[in-house]
């Protein structure tokens, strides 16, 4: 059975960077990086609609979420998660930051340069199950065993990159609990009566979300897109990780963020008295399909009513995609089961990054900014040197 000083259980964000960060750290150690999948990185490789959202230029505490935030918020604000990277980078509007190249493969395919010769990599190696002498058993090869093992396998989001939860029967075989799991960033089904026609119409709006009780919950400003089940965009993806253990949820869609309702009231006042249909008195202020919709859901009231339901469209919460959509898992192992090194409490030498911790990131590249963060910080602490 082969023998590694470290065993990095998980080839994706978090994985990687640890490999790469022990490599330049102490080349000496003998370090071996498992994969269920058959190529390094592919996760990563796919992220921010495939241009690579690396990170962005504000990574204050109010983007993190779970019992980790506290600390995520102060890890990463410690480590230059593009100091892995050999390129350019640049941000949008929004700051979210990109390679400059805009495809997200080139990091993947970086961060497995880096590896080089020294580091040992098992693809299609799905580990089946980590003893407390740290032995790694796989479906249907020798296993291996470690010093030391860090477990960065992801969540339960986006199975298709075999991320299918296994991380977390792991953490607890080895004395870990787990907190309740949620998909996160995720489209949201929505009562649909009002939206039938508006499939695949995207409009940039502030959003809430609301209990039953009318307490505010979340929002967020940005795209939202309409689709056959309900709402998706990016406005929405930032909503789905504040409600997602929530019931009874709805949102409220504010069309025209840069007019106030008494603008838009005196605009449709304005069409009616130019003869425009009922109809029509809010197309060209809005996509024409929303408009209508709108005005339908109206029910031939007035310019007041029309105005607030302009700036206040409600939509009841179903549910959502559920995992396979999902971007990110909500939930894992929490704060209070390890150390600042991210050590386990429960299992000397074991230490966890990435998304198997309780730790979610708003939509921009938070999640993976933490799971970069996480990955070098376990890699300075096994190696002896904090940051």
């Amino acid at each position: 059975m082969h023998k590694f000083d470290v065993a990095i259980v998980g080839g994706g964000a978090a994985g990687l960077a640890c490999a790469v960060t022990l490599r330049q750290l102490n080349p000496r150690l003998c370090v071996a990086v498992t994969e269920a999948g058959a190529r390094l990185g592919k996760k990563l490789a796919a992220t921010g609609n495939g241009q690579g959202n690396v990170t962005n230029r504000d990574v204050s505490a109010s983007h993190f979420h779970g019992s980790l935030a506290p600390f995520a918020a102060r890890l990463v604000a410690r480590y230059d998660v593009l100091s892995l990277f050999d390129c350019l980078f640049s941000a949008d509007r929004a700051g979210k930051v990109y390679p400059a190249g805009k495809q997200a493969s080139s990091l993947s395919d970086c961060l497995i340069k880096k590896l080089g010769a020294d580091v040992q990599v098992f693809l299609n190696a799905k580990v089946k199950g980590i003893s407390p002498s740290f032995r790694l058993s796989f479906a249907d090869r020798e296993g291996i065993c470690a010093d030391r093992v860090v477990l960065a396998a992801g969540g339960c989001a986006q199975k298709q990159f075999n991320t299918d939860g296994n991380a977390f029967g792991i953490a607890k075989s080895l004395g870990h609990t787990v907190t309740p799991l949620y998909p996160s960033l995720v489209q949201l089904r929505t009562d649909t009566s009002y939206t039938k026609t508006l499939k695949g119409i995207r409009a940039e709006c502030d959003l809430r979300a609301y209990s039953s009780e009318g307490k505010l919950l979340a929002s967020s400003s940005g795209d939202v897109i309409f689709t056959d089940y309900g709402v998706s965009g990016n406005a929405v993806f930032d909503i789905s990780s504040r409600i997602a253990d929530k019931t009874g949820v709805v949102l409220e869609i504010s069309f025209l963020p840069w007019f106030s309702q008494e603008e838009v009231e005196e605009a449709v006042i304005k069409r009616r008295s130019l003869g425009y249909e009922y109809s029509e008195l809010l197309c060209g202020s809005l996509h024409n399909q929303i408009g209508r919709a709108i005005m339908k859901r109206a029910q031939g009231r007035g310019a007041a009513e029309v105005a607030r339901l302009v700036k206040h469209f409600t939509l009841p919460v179903c549910g959502s995609l559920g995992f396979d959509y999902a971007q990110v898992t909500k939930g894992g192992v929490p704060a209070s089961e390890v150390g600042d090194d991210l050590q386990s409490r429960r299992t000397s030498g074991l230490y966890l990054a990435g998304e198997v911790l309780d730790l979610d990131g708003d939509c921009g590249g938070y999640n993976l900014t933490w799971a970069f963060a996480s990955g070098m910080h376990v890699a300075h602490c096994i190696a002896g040197e904090r940051a």
